[in-house]
């Protein structure tokens, strides 16, 4: 079982790495729909982007991390009643 700390880490680490290449796309990106971001706009875009981010990993983790929970548990529980 992956504690809430571990899926915290490895949602910031997911996601620190994904805000380097967002950064880096919205240089590639923005200018083909006409918008050239300023560095600091676009850091302040990636920033957002990135707290949501964050937040939509670490909930799914914890999501999948309760779901696998209770199918262990399950099985716990059908072991035991043999």
């Amino acid at each position: 079982m992956q504690s809430r700390r571990s899926s915290f880490v490895e949602a910031a680490t997911n996601v620190g790495v994904g805000i380097i290449v967002a950064w880096a796309v919205t240089f590639a990106v923005f200018p083909l729909f006409d918008y050239e971001p300023t560095v600091a706009k676009s850091l302040y875009i990636s920033l957002i982007f990135t707290v949501v981010s964050l937040a939509r990993s670490y909930v799914l983790r914890r999501i999948f991390e309760r779901i696998a929970h209770r199918k262990r548990h399950e099985l716990w529980l059908a072991r035991t009643k043999l």
